[in-house]
């Protein structure tokens, strides 16, 4: 590739992301997800010679391309982000040198870019099928089905989502998502706190316990995160709850701890315990995605890239589903940066083009040996 075409690739790429980035798409604002979704369509289509199909499901649209017939390779990510409208205000898209920062540049924008200039390197696209899904920050709740639905008629899914400082994502903790809500009684708090049954107090009983259920040793972790209690500084609170984030390397540790949610009982008698949640993602386990590691090592090198490394990562993705059916994943092909979810996040542009040529590469030698399908466990 010539310094002249290079320079104009990097250009359209860097175009590209700057129109996706400062077109703000937080989970569930369904204008900006439309916006992002008439970007990806007016450079997709182009490709794959017709517009994708919305799938509406639960009132949330999701972006699918299915190939014509099944046994293609399925490129997998998702448009929206974490950040909330207005944060483009205090946390504009820049550019400086090779460096774009700005919210969901790294996570995953860049990716989206990166696989549509993918698509572009193929010769042809008939064996390709491209989803972007809407609400993967939030577990993916309304594309699961789908989700799992386009990998099992797929022989391989790869999946843009950000790098590990360049290395691809080899396996993935599962993880649970829980609330659970503490019911008991309002009381005033300095005339007749008697008479109450304070839901904060039953809580933060459960919270310690909680807590002491992760195991270090095991790479289990069980994480209470974002909590609320009461009405007034002098009510007794009636109400309280509190959010937990389970990671696991094994199926049977997120079976574990999820019994342990379900057998939560009251240290009070007055309050009532509920919970709501479950077990969110399997894990990705690094034999689903070892044969496309090794494959997309020699491709790296076949191109002139660094050695591709492969990382064992906490955070779950959609690949985390799409393996767990037996297909093989690869995850982590999105291009170089930092700061995923963080006020600094940031992508470097030149590395969306080599990961546009990694996963270009990929799809060409997959359908010179497809992979074995494979038995999750």
């Amino acid at each position: 590739m010539s310094a002249v075409v290079t320079s104009a690739a990097l250009n359209v790429a860097e175009q590209r992301l700057r129109l996706l980035v400062e077109t703000e798409s937080p989970t569930g604002h369904a204008e900006g997800i439309a916006a992002c979704q008439d970007h990806l369509t007016q450079w997709a289509a182009p490709l794959f010679g017709r517009p994708g199909e919305v799938r509406t499901i639960e009132g949330v649209d999701h972006l699918y391309w299915p190939a014509p017939r099944s046994g293609g390779v399925l490129l997998l990510g998702h448009a929206d982000t974490v950040w909330p409208l207005g944060t483009l205000e205090h946390l504009p898209y820049t550019v400086d040198g090779r460096r774009a920062s700005g919210p969901g540049t790294f996570d995953m924008k860049a990716g989206l870019v990166a696989t549509i200039g993918a698509l572009e390197q193929l010769g042809r696209v008939d064996d390709v099928s491209l989803l972007i899904t809407s609400d993967e920050e939030v577990g993916s709740p309304t594309s699961r089905a789908l989700i799992e639905h386009a990998a099992a008629r797929s022989g391989a899914v790869l999946i843009a989502e950000p790098s590990l400082d360049g290395a691809v994502k080899v396996a993935r903790r599962g993880a649970g998502i829980y609330r659970l809500a503490a019911i008991g009684r309002a009381a005033h708090a300095g005339l007749d706190p008697e008479r109450g049954a304070n839901a904060l107090v039953e809580i933060a009983h459960q919270v310690l316990r909680l807590a002491e259920a992760g195991d270090l040793n095991e790479g289990t972790t069980v994480t209470p995160t974002v909590s609320s209690s009461g009405s007034t500084v002098n009510t007794v609170p009636e109400h309280a709850e509190v959010h937990v984030d389970v990671r696991a390397w094994s199926a049977a540790e997120l079976t574990r701890v999820d019994r342990l949610f379900r057998e939560l009982a009251p240290v009070d008698p007055r309050v009532t315990l509920q919970l709501s949640g479950g077990i969110n993602r399997p894990p990705l386990q690094r034999h689903c995605a070892q044969d496309l590691y090794e494959l997309a090592r020699a491709v790296a090198t076949s191109c002139g890239h660094p050695p591709l490394e492969g990382a064992e990562v906490g955070g779950a993705s959609d690949g985390n589903f799409t393996a767990a059916l037996g297909v093989p994943t690869l995850d982590g092909l999105g291009p170089l940066g930092d700061g995923a979810h963080a006020a600094h996040e940031w992508v470097d542009l030149p590395s969306i083009l080599e990961r546009s040529q990694l996963i270009a590469g990929l799809i060409e030698r997959l359908r010179e040996a497809p992979p074995r399908r494979i038995t999750a466990s």
